[in-house]
């Protein structure tokens, strides 16, 4: 009941019209920025956190929330109509959406799209308000051991579950790390890898960084590619779904919501993993699996409940223990750090108003989506005709002021272009720069537990496996890396069957 109560309070805070108004501009930035080929929520929310540092906190990150799951809509649109994927996510619905389309349903596919997202969705924010404080007040039992060890975990599984080459998504993350402790030591307070340059005593930026990295870099290597929408794009005459699509779905909506949920809590679930979970057990429960692939509705109702069930449960750990499962998160985690809010066990007590305004505005955001997506798909489709060469344009102009407004130096606007250099580079020879990121945000959150678990043991490395909590994760850990290399060494002998690690980055390469 305390739960309801808090949230009642939460729909107060953003029943403002200053929030109101950050809502929908987040859900609405999201769903065109799904929709357009070649630009992502990472990129977005890297363009959009200059904006931060002028808003209240509260309407911050429910703008950036907004974007986030925002955009898994939007990717479903192009995954359906085009064949092409706004979002990973929804790479797996483009196989019997764009089927649903030749066969002159596409209306109805993009229909049971937005309501199973919108139950997915709506569910999983219930969870997140029942479930969060009570792993909050779990996580009040952490020390230093604990948030080091988890943090390690956090950084493993994003490497393993949610990229496509584990070797370089090691070396990406290495160097984010490197980045990270450039700048003041956090327990001596002297300077680190300055050089004597005096821009440095200070560390780098994350927004220059990600800036660079996101948007630079992505601006950079979708203008070499040359994406352009197709110009056959289907058709869509009639949305709603009929009552036998509503039967052969409803199924598939209740089960990709269970499938979610808990996936979209695991650092490196994500979406992906959660959209690969639901089509394989629909498939596999299917009287006639011959049928996906071929326009199976089910095969587009699953993933995407499923995709967007696990998008709002992927607040859990960030919100209550400050381990963001994916770059998005981390960009978000920090918007927060920099007006001085670090999400863990004390945001509840100590920032209600965010953490329970957040939640609210998921509900607000949730039926914002639907009255979009429902009645206004048809515009959202003409955006697919816009020129890459325009919003490359447009996006670079604002990196450039955005970065510059910050603290109006130059060394940050130099920052930003190296990293968008060096996304551009990192995006050609197959490196992701999300573990960069993840690394280089959480690099500081490790390099302080982990020195603090040192001072407490003198030294000893010992303090990790000997408590039970921080032990339990390196156990964790250990089986994770153990079973990475089994698989890989069986891989390289005889060849296996895929499992669903392997289809995760095989998808997201496709």
């Amino acid at each position: 009941m305390d739960s309801l109560t808090q949230l009642a309070h939460g729909f107060g805070v953003v029943l403002t019209p200053e929030n109101l108004l950050f809502v929908f501009l987040g859900v609405t930035i999201g769903t065109v920025i799904g929709v357009l080929p070649g630009l992502g929520p990472t990129a977005t929310i890297a363009l959009l956190l200059p904006i931060t540092y002028t808003i209240t906190p509260e309407a911050a990150v429910m703008m950036l929330a907004g974007v986030y799951y925002g955009s898994m809509y939007g990717g479903t649109i192009t995954s359906v109509l085009l064949r092409i994927p706004g979002e990973a996510a929804s790479a797996i619905t483009a196989l019997d959406g764009y089927e649903m389309t030749r066969q002159g349903r596409g209306g109805p596919a993009l229909g049971i799209a937005a309501i199973g997202s919108f139950i997915g969705g709506t569910v999983s924010i219930l969870g997140l308000a029942f479930v969060a404080p009570l792993l909050a007040s779990w996580a009040l039992r952490f020390g230093p051991p604990e948030y080091a060890a988890l943090t390690i975990f956090g950084l493993i599984l994003v490497t393993y579950l949610g990229t496509k080459s584990t070797v370089k998504s090691i070396i990406a993350a290495l160097f984010g790390l490197l980045l990270a402790v450039i700048g003041p030591d956090p327990i001596r307070g002297t300077t680190r890898f300055s050089f004597d340059v005096l821009d440095l005593f200070s560390g780098l930026d994350l927004v220059a960084i990600a800036m660079g990295l996101f948007g630079i870099g992505e601006i950079m290597y979708n203008l070499e590619q040359r994406v352009t929408s197709s110009s056959t794009i289907g058709s869509i005459d009639r949305i709603l779904p009929t009552r036998d699509d509503w039967n052969q779905s409803r199924g598939a909506i209740t089960r990709g919501t269970l499938l979610g949920f808990p996936i979209g809590m695991l650092p490196g679930g994500g979406g992906v993993m959660s959209s690969l979970a639901s089509y394989a057990t629909e498939k596999k429960l299917a009287k006639d699996p011959s049928r996906f692939g071929r326009g199976a509705i089910e095969g587009v109702a699953g993933p995407e409940t499923a995709n967007n069930a696990s998008s709002i449960s992927a607040f859990i750990p960030l919100l209550t223990l400050g381990l963001p499962s994916n770059a998005v998160l981390a960009l978000i985690l920090g918007a927060l750090m920099m007006q001085d809010i670090t999400p863990g066990p004390g945001l509840i007590v100590e920032h209600p108003e965010l953490f329970w305004g957040v939640i609210a505005s998921m509900f607000i955001g949730n039926l914002i989506l639907l009255a979009l997506n429902l009645p206004f798909v048809g515009i959202f489709v003409q955006l697919l005709r816009v020129r890459i060469g325009i919003i490359g344009g447009v996006a670079l102009l604002v990196t450039l002021v955005g970065v510059y407004t910050l603290s109006y130096t130059e060394f940050d606007m130099w920052v930003m272009l190296a990293a968008g250099f060096v996304g551009y580079l990192m995006r050609k020879t197959g490196f992701e720069p999300a573990p960069l990121v993840l690394a280089f945000v959480l690099g500081s959150v490790l390099e302080v537990a982990f020195r603090q678990s040192l001072l407490l043991s003198d030294g000893s490395l010992s303090i990790f496996v000997t408590r039970p909590i921080s032990g339990s994760i390196m156990a964790v850990i250990a089986v994770i890396v153990v079973s990475s290399f089994v698989g890989a060494l069986r891989r390289l002998r005889g060849g296996t069957t895929p499992g669903l690690i392997e289809m995760t980055k095989q998808t997201s390469e496709d």
